[in-house]
């Protein structure tokens, strides 16, 4: 049975250090833990979750900043289990921007910012992908500073690597195409499910 809720959070997610911007427009419930907004964010950006994530933002409740997001040993950081985080816990019209980091190798930074808080539509499925603008860099390009240059030997077919690269990618890449309908969200519960059995 799914969880009822009684307001929806609609949140602009902004690729940083990237220019034309690259951002998604979403509305998830406001019952989601931090898990959850995770998921959301990766399905609507269209990256593949195969790396570590964290959010960063100030705790209304100390007003010192915390890390949540997925704990993992290697690093020192102190990191809250996202899962045992409820973003209406932490997100309020004076709390919200949030830092939302992935693949701390590539090193891509995202603002996540609550635009609005607001009641849910009627016969609306939510999570639900508004807007949005351009495709999600492909993973392990090398983050902000390798995209470009990514780009510039995809667009050059006299590159001597033009050929090799469109195969890494996978025969192709348009970096100004994005589409609403065809992001699809994924059960997030089912996804930390999937990775508690992987480990």
């Amino acid at each position: 049975m799914k969880k009822q809720f009684d307001q929806a959070y609609q949140f602009k997610i902004t690729l940083q250090q990237i220019s034309p911007q690259i951002w998604r427009r979403i509305q998830v419930p406001a019952s989601y833990t931090f898990w959850d907004l995770h998921v959301a964010i990766q399905d609507s950006m269209g990256w593949t979750d195969t790396h570590l994530h964290e959010f960063r933002l100030k705790n209304p409740k100390t007003n010192r900043n915390i890390n949540i997001g997925f704990p993992d040993e290697d690093f020192g950081t102190k990191v809250s289990p996202g899962w045992k985080k409820k973003i209406a816990d932490f997100f309020t019209e004076e709390n919200s921007k949030a830092d939302y980091a992935y693949d701390f190798g590539d090193g891509w930074h995202h603002e996540v910012e609550l635009e609005a808080i607001l009641p849910p539509q009627k016969g609306t499925k939510y999570p639900l992908c508004m807007d949005g603008k351009r495709a999600c860099p492909p993973e392990d390009c090398g983050g902000p500073y390798g995209y470009p240059d990514f780009l510039d030997i995809i667009m050059d077919p006299a590159h001597e690597e033009h050929d090799s690269m469109l195969d890494w990618a996978g025969g192709e890449f348009h970096p100004e195409h994005f589409v609403c309908s065809e992001v699809i969200f994924d059960d997030p519960a089912e996804r930390l499910k999937n990775l508690d059995e992987d480990h």
